[in-house]
């Protein structure tokens, strides 16, 4: 409701939209797999990657080639899991918030 008005949610700190996204994001599709029955082989690459993210996430503004790393693991490890493939495709949304790595 608040972020089509534009407004972020007051929390006591100026933190920035992004990192905000990016953690209920990775809130949410942990939230999605670990409920989720079923096991496949790469599961535990997904959790972790998750965690990565969501540490990132806690300590501030991310690496972008880092976020960039974790959502290519993440997809790669739990893509086939169409019941996953909304929370996937949020978390990739927040990656992308934080624009491209810089070139070398």
């Amino acid at each position: 409701m608040l972020r089509s008005l534009g407004q972020r949610p007051v929390t006591g700190i100026d933190e920035d939209p992004r990192v905000t996204e990016l953690r209920s994001a990775v809130s949410r599709l942990r939230r999605e797999l670990a409920a989720h029955p079923a096991e496949f082989p790469d599961r535990g690459i997904a959790e972790d990657e998750l965690a990565a993210l969501a540490a990132m996430a806690v300590s501030g503004i991310p690496e972008i080639p880092r976020l960039r790393r974790s959502l290519l693991l993440i997809a790669g490890s739990i893509g086939s899991v169409s019941a996953l493939a909304r929370g996937l495709a949020e978390v990739r949304t927040a990656v992308e918030l934080f624009g491209e790595p810089p070139r070398r």
